[in-house]
């Protein structure tokens, strides 16, 4: 079969590689009908160190159930199911509390060895687990929204979740890629009265503001900070949705929230260390966050999506094939497009 390979920074390839199979009976295989290109993985696109090996990629799909293994009990052959980008086993205890981003049988696709999903098929380990059916059939029309519920749209929502995002307060919006899009439909749809997207990109901020935003700081860094205090009447935003990962995007974020407000992390962090410590202190700021558990946010977000409230899908404007796929993560990177869609067929 065909599928994406990444062996070192700028070098992703389109290659034959082995079709999956059944390994562990919990097993599935999934025939990919829809993957996309995510920002988080543009970090190694621009990092990562020449492998001979390489690193099969793509953490986001829809598929078809092509095989499941002799112990998968609630997914079934023909089944259009959702591939979260984490792997959780369904039975463990932080499954049970919502949170299968710490899973004790935890995985990530198209990372650190692991199959991913930028291909025409892939192995699904704890299918019962990690996969969510859904009520359409492939070709649905509904796909690129339905998509964003394999990442990008549950991150945004559990960046609003944790920054306590509630009808009638104030949000900022630290990002304009598609998590911190997706991240404005998640602070407009839990009651948001005003969103400040901070971002420069024309294509995006028009987009922002379709799904809510009601102003635009197109400041960076220290300089942002003044902008968005005077927004909301020099005291800053109660939640900001950190959706970039960087040190100064997580500083801004901290300065430009309130005494008592909340931060949500959700941009995959590039330091080691969360800057901002004596701010954050003297003014009570809670910070939280990490990977989103957005199997778990499939059930509420779903229905808004089947029934057209929301329209997330709207975050992709370009769709490859799988030979496609390497222009795919230069155009990204380059900022010619917000988020690729991939159609290996």
């Amino acid at each position: 079969m065909r599928a994406t390979v990444m062996y070192g920074a700028g070098d992703v390839r389109t290659e034959n590689v082995p079709d999956p199979s059944i390994i562990e009976p919990t097993d599935a295989i999934l025939r990919v009908v829809r993957a996309s290109i995510c920002g988080s993985d543009l970090w190694p696109y621009t990092s990562m160190a020449p492998s001979e090996t390489g690193q099969s990629m793509g953490h986001e799909a829809i598929g078809v159930v092509e095989e499941v293994g002799a112990d998968v009990r609630t997914v079934e052959l023909g089944d259009v199911v959702v591939m979260p980008f984490a792997i959780s086993d369904g039975t463990c205890e932080f499954c049970h509390e919502g949170l299968q981003t710490a899973c004790v049988h935890v995985g990530f696709f198209g990372n650190n060895g692991t199959n991913g999903a930028q291909a025409e098929a892939l192995r699904i380990p704890f299918a019962d687990g990690t996969l969510y059916p859904l009520p359409v059939g492939e070709d649905d029309a509904l796909m690129p929204s339905l998509l964003t519920l394999s990442d990008v749209m549950g991150t945004g929502h559990h960046a609003a979740v944790v920054a306590k995002v509630a009808p009638g307060r104030s949000v900022a919006v630290v990002g304009d890629g598609a998590v911190g899009l997706c991240g404005v439909i998640a602070a407009k749809r839990l009651g948001a009265e005003q969103i400040i997207v901070l971002g420069r990109h024309a294509d995006r901020i028009a987009l922002a503001r379709e799904f809510g935003a009601t102003d635009v700081v197109s400041e960076r860094g220290a300089e942002a900070v003044e902008p968005v205090k005077e927004l909301t009447g020099g005291y800053g935003v109660h939640s900001v949705l950190e959706c970039v990962g960087l040190d100064q995007s997580v500083e801004t974020a901290i300065e430009i929230a309130r005494p008592g407000g909340a931060v949500g992390r959700v941009g995959v962090p590039q330091h080691e260390a969360i800057p901002g410590a004596e701010p954050s202190f003297y003014n009570n700021i809670t910070i939280g966050g990490g990977p989103a558990p957005v199997r778990a946010y499939i059930d509420e977000l779903l229905p808004d999506v089947l029934e057209g409230r929301i329209e997330p899908g709207r975050v992709f404007d370009r769709v490859v094939g799988l030979d496609e796929v390497p222009d795919g993560y230069r155009a990204m990177n380059d900022r010619e497009a917000i988020k690729v869609m991939v159609n290996p067929s």
